[in-house]
C-alpha cells in the first residue's frame, strides 16, 4: 500500500518533484527488489532454487531497504512545500460535515512514522536472513 501512496498521492499528484533523484533513487530499489522476490517465488514454486537468487533475496535488501527508504522519504519531503502551497488534498473548516484535513501535516506524519516501523521491518529482515542463510549453510556443510 506503501508504494500505492508513494507513486499517486505523492509523485503522480505533486507533478514537481517527479524530476528528482529521490524518485529514481525508490524506483531503482523497488525494482531490483520485485525482479529478486518474483524470482525467488517463481523458483521456488517449481522447486528448483537456485542459491544465488535465495542468497540475492536475503542479502541484497541490506543496500535495497534504505536506498528506497531514503528516496522515499526524500519525495515526500520535496513535495512539502508544494502541498502547502497549493492546499492539496486539505479540507479546511467551515464546511458542511465539520471535518478539516491537511495533507500537508498527514504528509508530516508519515514521514515521522518511518522512524519506528523502518527499523522493526529492517532487524526483521536481517532475523529472517541468518535463520534462512544459516540453515542453508548447514544443509550444505551436511550434504
Amino acid at each position: 500500500m506503501s508504494r500505492v501512496f508513494l507513486i499517486w498521492a505523492v509523485t503522480h499528484s505533486v507533478k514537481e518533484v517527479q524530476s528528482e533523484d529521490s524518485v529514481l533513487l525508490f524506483v531503482i530499489a523497488w525494482t531490483i527488489t520485485e525482479i529478486i522476490r518474483y524470482s525467488f517465488y517463481t523458483f521456488s514454486l517449481l522447486n528448483h532454487l537456485p542459491y544465488l537468487i535465495k542468497w540475492a533475496r536475503y542479502t541484497l535488501f541490506i543496500v535495497l531497504y534504505p536506498m528506497g527508504v531514503s528516496g522515499e522519504l526524500l519525495t515526500i519531503y520535496a513535495a512539502l512545500p508544494f502541498v502547502r502551497q497549493a492546499g492539496l488534498y486539505s479540507i479546511s473548516l467551515p464546511n458542511k460535515y465539520n471535518f478539516s484535513f491537511d495533507y500537508y501535516a498527514f504528509l508530516i506524519l508519515v514521514m515521522i512514522a518511518y522512524i519506528p516501523v523502518f527499523p522493526q521491518l529492517y532487524f526483521h529482515m536481517i532475523h529472517q536472513r541468518r535463520k534462512v542463510l544459516s540453515h542453508t549453510e548447514e544443509h550444505k556443510k551436511s550434504e
